[in-house]
Parts: C-alpha cells; sequence; structure tokens
C-alpha cells in the first residue's frame, strides 16, 4: 500500500526551493518584453500531459517528440529492501505526479511530464538469471568512470517540458522511497530545438552541432522488431536502456574546418544530408566513391562505422542530450530490445570511430525498462510479484 507522505521532508523541501530559486533567477536574466520597444510575446501552448499507464512506460515513444529538459536518477537498493513493494509504490507516485494530484508538486501543474522507471542488471538478476537486462554493461576504450557512476539498481528518468519540475519530481520520488533507496549518481540535461527532418520526423541538434537521432526505430512495425520486448511474459512491453555520460573536446572539435566536422560524422552539418547525397532520412550509400575513389562517406565517419547494417544490429531509438556538469558534453541514451545492438555497435565504433576521439565517457548504466503498468497491474509485479 502506498505510504502516505503529504508533506515533503525539511531537506528535500529545502533542496526543491533552492531549485525553484534558481530556475526562477535565471528566469528572470530574460529580456523584459513589457520594455518599451518591444512586444509581448504569444502565450506558449500548454503542454498536452502523458498519461502515465499503459502498455508501455510513458517517456520513450510518448510524446512522440521528447520533451527539452531531462533528469535521470541511479540509485540502490538498500540492503534486504524487496524491490516489488518498492516498485509499486513508486509507479502510484508516478501516476500521482502525473496527473498533478500528488501534494509534493507544491502546486505546480504537471503538464507533460513523465516518468520512467528502469531496474539494473542486479535486481533482473534476482528474477531470473536468463532474463533480458540480467547482463551488466561491459567496459570499453575512452572511459574514466569512477565506482560510483558505473551501474546501478534502479532508474528514474523525469522528463519535462518545464524544467522546474525536474527537482520536485524528484524529490517526491526519493521521498517516497525513503531510506530503501540510496542515490548514486543524478544527471541534468536539455535538448536543443527540433529539426524538422521531413516524413513528419523531427531531431535536435547535439553539442557538436550536428543534427542527432536520424536513425531509429521510427514506424511502428520498426518499434516491434527493435524497440519493444517481446517476452518473456515478465517484461514484454518492456526495452533495455543504456546511459552514457560523456564529456565531449569542443574547443578541439570546433577547430577543425566544415568539411573536416562533417568527415568525422559522415552528413553535412546544416542540414544532416549524408556526404553521399540523397534525403536526410535517407540512409548513406557507403559505396559511393569520388571520381577519383575516395569514399564520400569516409572509412572511419561516425555514419559508417555506427551503421546497423555494417555492423549486423536492429536499430536503437538513441536519445542525445546536451549537459554543462560535471563538464561540457551529453547525455546519451538508447532503447532497444537486445544489448547487443548497443554494445556490438560500441564495439564496431571503438576500432576507428573518429567521432570517438572526441569523447570521454565518464559514466554508465544498463537498466531493463519495466513493462507498463495500471491499478489492476503495479509497476513491475510482472517481473516481482504483486507486493501484498
Amino acid at each position: 500500500m502506498r505510504r502516505a507522505a503529504p508533506h515533503p521532508s525539511r531537506r528535500r523541501f529545502l533542496d526543491v526551493t533552492g531549485a525553484m530559486v534558481a530556475a526562477g533567477l535565471t528566469s528572470g536574466c530574460t529580456p523584459d518584453p513589457a520594455r518599451p520597444g518591444r512586444s509581448a510575446p504569444s502565450a506558449p501552448a500548454t503542454p498536452v500531459p502523458v498519461p502515465a499507464t499503459g502498455r508501455h512506460q510513458a517517456g520513450i515513444t510518448f510524446p512522440r517528440t521528447a520533451q527539452r529538459n531531462l533528469l535521470a536518477v541511479v540509485a540502490d537498493l538498500a540492503p534486504d529492501v524487496s524491490p516489488g513493494p518498492l516498485l509499486a509504490e513508486l509507479g502510484q507516485t508516478v501516476s500521482a505526479l502525473a496527473a498533478g494530484t500528488d501534494p509534493r508538486l507544491l502546486g505546480l501543474p504537471p503538464g507533460d511530464l513523465t516518468v520512467t522507471v528502469g531496474v539494473g542488471p542486479r535486481l533482473v538478476r534476482t528474477a531470473g538469471a536468463a532474463l533480458p537486462g540480467a547482463t551488466d554493461l561491459p567496459e570499453f576504450s575512452r572511459e574514466r568512470i569512477a565506482p560510483r557512476a558505473r551501474g546501478g539498481d534502479l532508474l528514474m528518468q523525469i522528463c519535462a517540458g518545464d524544467a522546474l519540475l525536474l527537482p520536485v519530481a524528484a524529490a517526491a520520488l526519493l521521498d517516497q522511497a525513503g531510506a530503501r533507496l540510496r542515490e548514486r549518481w543524478r544527471q541534468s540535461a536539455r535538448r536543443g530545438a527540433d529539426v524538422p527532418l521531413g516524413n513528419g520526423l523531427a531531431a535536435p541538434r547535439n553539442p557538436l552541432g550536428f543534427i542527432d537521432g536520424i536513425v531509429g526505430p521510427h514506424t511502428a512495425a520498426e518499434q516491434q522488431r527493435d524497440l519493444w520486448l517481446a517476452g518473456p511474459p515478465e517484461v514484454a512491453g518492456g526495452t533495455l536502456a543504456v546511459l552514457r555520460r560523456m564529456e565531449l573536446d569542443l574547443p578541439r572539435f570546433a577547430a577543425l574546418s566544415v568539411a573536416g566536422q562533417e568527415a568525422v560524422f559522415g552528413r553535412h552539418r546544416a542540414d544532416g544530408t549524408p556526404l553521399s547525397g540523397g534525403p536526410v532520412t535517407a540512409g548513406p550509400d557507403l559505396g559511393a566513391k569520388t571520381a577519383d575513389g575516395r569514399y564520400l562517406v569516409p572509412a572511419d565517419a561516425h555514419a559508417r562505422r555506427a551503421n546497423p547494417a555494417v555492423v549486423g544490429t536492429g536499430l536503437m531509438l538513441r536519445r542525445s542530450y546536451s549537459i554543462d556538469d560535471p563538464a561540457p558534453g551529453l547525455l546519451f541514451i538508447s532503447f532497444q530490445n537486445d544489448l547487443r545492438t548497443f554494445t556490438a555497435t560500441l564495439t564496431h565504433m571503438d576500432t576507428s570511430d573518429a567521432l570517438l576521439r572526441f569523447t570521454t565517457t565518464t559514466a554508465g548504466a544498463t537498466f531493463l525498462i519495466l513493462p507498463g503498468f495500471d491499478r489492476r497491474h503495479p509497476l513491475g509485479s510482472r517481473l516481482f510479484g504483486r507486493p501484498h
């Protein structure tokens, strides 16, 4: 049963209030639309609420366009804590936050708030060693990951158009868990404005200036094939997530010519079209060459080294968010129904992908994103049993 918590703890309330004040101070630095000579901007569109319940958790393919702001909170379960009852309570809290009925929202409208919950390999193995999500993420080159920033038992991915909601929702979730959860690391991140790609698709630019997330399982058929887990029944409707926090060597990349930057990615910076030609949503022609025999998409270009057809894997739904703390870089998140889709891709990139020369990974983890839930089927109940 959900533990009543009408009042946030004093410590978490102060943390949230500080974040709210900081956000208010930041917004106060924007130009004043009421000043003479300035026309008042039109009122922003009201975000469409996102239901928390359903076959799949919200925050992956719904809403279709990812919210601009994200907070990832990774935590561990305290010893001897049973995951089933905790996950059920967190699911109830997620529903209340999304509906705007949890008093710990402090009166803020939830808007398009979503919370997506995943469990790490250690917890999955307690339910079944052969289940999807039971395998730890291996180590790769170009990593500088402290032990505390590698792995974790629980992921709470909190997304919203309003950045003010993120620390408030996180405080409510952690307050609900109480001493049963010990926070491991967290990362705030944001997405740039979406660039239309055609065919109803859009994607943002990454901190290196290039459109990110062009290739992925965008159709329902592709998502059924490469994104959602079909079974076993305990995990059907879920997916596997990989998180990687990376520092980017922005000055060194910026020192390249535009042509040099485009050679790293294998795409044009302005519009995302492949260097081999064709529309932005088309895959690059990896066999196309210049008159003197050089590949139009260089042999070490990211578009070639990470190409699913070259690697021999399915598609991954990729989300990249810009970060500036603890250092300028990005938070990379991918969703796929087979961890090999990610591991084989990064292994193939490790050998000669030109993009990796500008990255250093400082945090990494993988999680089984639990199937969707509702009142009859609490969050995590199919994997860990219904709470008593």
